[in-house]
């Protein structure tokens, strides 16, 4: 997994005092990084470079100088803000004396560099600027991002935004430029080392982005093995039945070794692999419950099914009552809400009344917030980038894709979380393992994005 940060300022600071770097020499190596990447991906190319007062524009003005020398490019400089900072009127000096061309408008080009802000922008945008934005977001050019793409904020929020090609950050990854806002946004993502190594520039962080190399699936290494073996999901049925089917046979897929259908009255039709009872089996090692729930149990009786087992709660139980209790027991629980139901659990828990629209526009800060309150549960906030909390650290699945925009994909995360808690994961390993396993059999699924099926989900995880 790799460290973010909400803002590499004081990264920055420690090079300088720790490493003998300079401000200045931080940003020959960031303009470097990014010519780094324009040639690799172009031979030849008018290049606008739209730079703003601060170091950001300092930083797209070090770029100018470096493409100025190279005989194939031909970069102009847009400084619509003008130029204040130090290091940027020393950029510009530098700029001017090698000819390099500025313009007082915006032009087209094949190459836009977006220099604006970058880092995190902590105010509101002006109308002239938010038009400059636009005009960049309509231009027909690869369009390359320095840093952070202009007018998105530290939290990952904007107002307006133009999408990029490439983003290359500057230093380490910013916890910004993983919001789900910003995913069409940010196009690909590059780390610039800024002169000092990766590990040596980095430091504590609470943040960090999972990469696939961090799936550590249910293999199964024991040759002296039963089905006991590898844990019991009891799943609790509601109105809806076969959410709760696609969350038991998504557990059977991810390793459990048996599921259960909870239900009062026997249920017509399950997949043979399936058990059904009325009450939670004693050899249930976890329990699932709350999709396509509905009314059908009272809280009590929830509380009861529930007992002292690990529990995966999605969907409809989010918004119960006895959601608040089971938060403060000694016992995990794992809450697996979208942003709609997540503004619901906030505002049943006392943290606050938000519209889904507002809880995902600070999806960031509102999910540490909840982890904080309740530390004994795992917070699994999905979205197209899913964040999972203890309450002290978010760890962030990236690796989610349109195909799961579906109904009854997140009945089979619920199971293979599910699963991964039967099988002894501990809490917040068995939410990263479900997740990302989530996410991977969905690259793995072989069809268009738009027929994926939560069945078909379920049996690419034979692929993982």
């Amino acid at each position: 997994m790799i460290a973010l940060y909400e803002s590499v300022e004081s990264l920055d600071r420690r090079a300088v005092e720790t490493f003998a770097m300079s401000e200045e020499l931080l940003m020959e190596h960031a303009a470097l990084a990014i010519e780094r990447e324009i040639v690799k991906r172009f031979d030849r190319g008018a290049v606008l470079i739209v730079c703003g007062a601060g170091n950001n524009g300092a930083d797209g003005l070090a770029l100018a100088r470096l493409l100025g020398a190279r005989k194939n490019f031909a970069p102009k400089v847009y400084a619509p803000l003008g130029i204040r900072s130090p290091l940027g009127k020393i950029q510009l000096r530098r700029v001017r004396a090698l000819g390099v061309k500025e313009v007082t408008a915006f032009e087209p080009s094949d190459i836009i560099v977006d220099a604006l802000f970058g880092g995190g922008l902590n105010r509101k945008l002006d109308e002239s600027v938010a038009e400059i934005i636009k005009a960049i977001d309509g231009a027909s050019a690869f369009k390359i991002a320095c840093d952070i793409p202009s007018g998105v904020n530290k939290e990952g929020a904007f107002d307006v935004c133009a999408k990029m090609n490439l983003c290359v950050t500057m230093g380490a990854p910013k916890l910004a430029l993983f919001h789900d806002k910003v995913k069409d946004y940010a196009g690909e993502i590059v780390v610039a080392d800024l002169g000092v190594p990766r590990e040596a520039y980095a430091a504590q962080s609470d943040a960090f982005l999972l990469e696939e190399s961090d799936l550590k699936a249910p293999f199964r290494q024991k040759q002296n093995s039963h089905k006991g073996t590898y844990g019991h999901l009891a799943v609790a049925m509601g109105d809806k039945s076969g959410a709760a089917i696609l969350c038991a046979m998504a557990a059977l897929r991810f390793g459990a070794g048996l599921a259960t259908i909870i239900k009062d009255e026997r249920h017509t039709y399950l997949p043979f692999e399936l058990m059904q009872a009325q009450k939670t089996p004693a050899t249930s090692t976890a329990i699932a419950l709350g999709m396509g729930l509905g009314e059908t149990y009272s809280d009590e009786e929830l509380l009861d099914m529930i007992g002292d087992l690990p529990a995966v709660i999605d969907a409809d139980a989010l918004d119960r009552p006895f959601i608040c209790d089971l938060l403060t027991r000694k016992r995990p629980a794992i809450l697996t809400p979208h942003p709609k139901e997540f503004a619901a659990l906030l505002d049943r828990c006392g943290l606050g009344v938000y519209t889904p629209a507002q809880a995902q526009e600070r999806r960031l800060p509102l999910s540490l917030e909840f982890g904080k309150a309740f530390p004994k549960a795992i917070l699994v906030l999905k979205g197209a980038n899913t964040i999972i909390t203890d309450g002290t650290r978010r760890f962030i699945n990236a690796s989610g894709t349109p195909a799961l925009a579906k109904g009854g994909s997140g009945d089979a995360l619920a199971g293979m979380i599910g699963a991964a808690l039967a099988q002894g994961y501990d809490p917040l390993e068995a939410a990263i393992n479900g997740s990302l396993a989530h996410a991977l059999a969905a690259k793995r699924f072989e069809g268009a994005n738009f027929a994926m099926l939560p069945s078909d989900l379920i049996a690419s995880l034979a692929k993982l």
